[in-house]
């Protein structure tokens, strides 16, 4: 049974509580438990019929017994503080691989392949000596203390950015990471394009940016994706995206919190000691008092929700793909097993001149000719996601990041532009396998192909998310600006907080923007 199962229809139990949590995602979630835990009373609204927001599994095809991670996908950036806080019944595995980066030289089908033994010798065989390797060594040590440093920080108050820039004690790292381009530090570090282009793509998942773009909008979006964990490593979640969210929900059910699916929070009022909750759902509407509200929701929505200005519009730019496999295709490099390549990061079309030519066809108005993307195979690392019979039967799923696709390309058109781009980015990595991916396609029990694609207008519909914006809008370095509080999800009402990705310190599957609102709620 999953935990959005247990959740008891109806109106809230009482009309008045210490918090009133607004939207069920696992930030929220994550808030709920805490407070839930310290003694207050606690209330979650969410619009959908479950908790969970992006964080969540699925059946996705009719009929298949497959639970795929069906928008967020790995997890880096959940602190084990946070799952040991709670107590969650939650786990994560390692990926056999980092990645793998197809390619053609010299005529012949070839390729790089990052992690394990062999990592010295594909850089090698690659570029032809082992200074790209070397280089590389170096780069990611320096970005691992880095991590070691920073991402212990995001569970504590803010720093302010030069008490940030002691505690990481490297003024190159600084340099590098916080002030220039990351564009500028790849040319410097690394020589081979293709090399060049696996690095770069750390900065521009869900961030539609050039490698030079001065905001250092990338940047910011690179820090995110090497400090996770303190090591960078990204890992798969045992059970599915939606193992994590079940036993947060548990969790905070477990402290005392009380959690109502199908009702959509309309209106927020404060005077900034007291708040009213408007709240619509299947029984009418009414009104919910609460000291304070922590609001697991884009900054877009909060606006609108106080009735006050919104911020900049924010927009997505990526392209989500689930397909479940009957069997994992070839690859015309034979030196690598497609079980290596594929339970990594397989990266597509993402040399570094690719990127940069993608970014200024999308830039034009133009959906990219060659788009990049990113795949990998969830149920090589955990199998638990397939039903038995599919597993035995060596079935398997396919997740599809692809970049640089803003959703002003899917304006006019949603369903056209979607599936033009599907085809062009599947026709991609099609160019790098002994035969087209659609050939090895399961089929759903009305005789489709196991297959969905979601363009940033479709994440708009499905999650509000503003503008499809996988992190809620451009993320920020996770350090203190004039504009921030204690703990970085403070807003101009003393008793509202944001603990949405768009919180500072937000973005991704983290649970740390929830911790964050907890710790202020509590006065920490």
């Amino acid at each position: 049974m999953s935990a959005d199962e247990t959740h008891t229809p109806g109106p809230p139990a009482y009309g008045r509580y210490d918090a009133v949590i607004v939207g069920g995602g696992h930030n929220g979630l994550v808030a709920a438990a805490y407070l839930a835990r310290a003694g207050q009373s606690v209330l979650v609204l969410e619009r959908l019929a479950g908790t969970g927001g992006a964080a969540v599994s699925a059946q996705a095809f009719d009929g298949v017994d497959a639970r795929l991670s069906r928008y967020s996908y790995l997890v880096s950036l959940l602190p084990r503080k946070i799952v040991d806080d709670l107590g969650l019944d939650f786990a994560v595995r390692k990926r056999s691989v980092s990645s793998y980066t197809p390619a053609v030289r010299g005529g012949r089908h070839t390729g790089l392949l990052v992690g394990g033994e062999g990592t010295r010798d594909s850089f090698a065989a690659l570029t032809g000596d082992d200074r790209e390797y070397e280089a590389w060594q170096r780069f990611y040590g320096m970005t691992r203390r880095v991590a070691e440093r920073v991402f212990p920080t995001l569970t504590e108050p803010l720093p302010d950015r030069d008490a940030l820039r002691a505690r990481v004690d490297d003024r190159d790292a600084w340099r590098a990471l916080f002030e220039e381009p990351i564009g500028a530090v790849v040319e410097r570090n690394f020589r081979d394009d293709l090399v060049r282009g696996v690095v770069l793509t750390d900065a521009l998942i869900g961030t539609f940016a050039d490698a030079h773009d001065p905001s250092l909008i990338q940047n910011r979006c690179f820090l995110y994706h090497v400090i996770g964990g303190s090591t960078g490593d990204w890992d798969v979640p045992v059970g599915g995206m939606g193992a994590l969210t079940d036993a947060l929900a548990g969790a905070a059910r477990a402290a005392g919190a009380e959690i109502r699916v199908l009702h959509e929070v309309t209106r927020i009022e404060t005077d900034g000691t007291r708040a009213e909750v408007t709240v619509r759902s299947a029984d009418g509407e009414q009104l919910v008092a609460a000291r304070r509200v922590l609001v697991n929701a884009s900054p877009q929505t909060l606006a609108a929700l106080l009735g006050e200005a919104p911020p900049a519009p924010a927009e997505g730019a990526q392209l989500k793909v689930n397909m479940l496999l009957t069997r994992l295709p070839q690859l015309r490099d034979r030196s690598v097993d497609p079980r290596q390549a594929f339970a990594g990061t397989l990266h597509v079309a993402e040399g570094y001149g690719q990127l940069a030519d993608a970014y200024q066809e999308a830039a034009a108005g133009r959906l990219p000719a060659a788009p990049p993307s990113e795949i990998y195979c969830h149920s090589l690392t955990d199998p638990s996601i397939l039903g038995p019979g599919l597993a035995a039967r060596g079935y398997h799923t396919l997740t599809l990041f692809g970049l640089h696709t803003p959703a002003r390309l899917f304006a006019a058109d949603n369903r056209t532009a979607r599936a033009v781009l599907l085809d062009a980015t599947l026709a991609q990595l099609d160019a790098h396998l002994e035969e087209p991916l659609a050939e090895c396609l399961a089929f759903d029990g009305d005789g489709r192909p196991c297959i969905e694609a979601k363009s940033p207008l479709d994440l708009e519909r499905d999650l509000g998310l503003p503008g499809g914006h996988i992190f809620h809008g451009d993320l920020s370095f996770p350090y203190a600006t004039g504009a921030s509080g204690r703990w970085g999800v403070e807003t101009a009402h003393a008793n509202v907080l944001l603990c949405g990705a768009g919180a500072v310190r937000g973005g991704g599957v983290s649970g740390v923007p929830g911790h964050n609102a907890a710790m202020a709620a509590l006065g920490r």
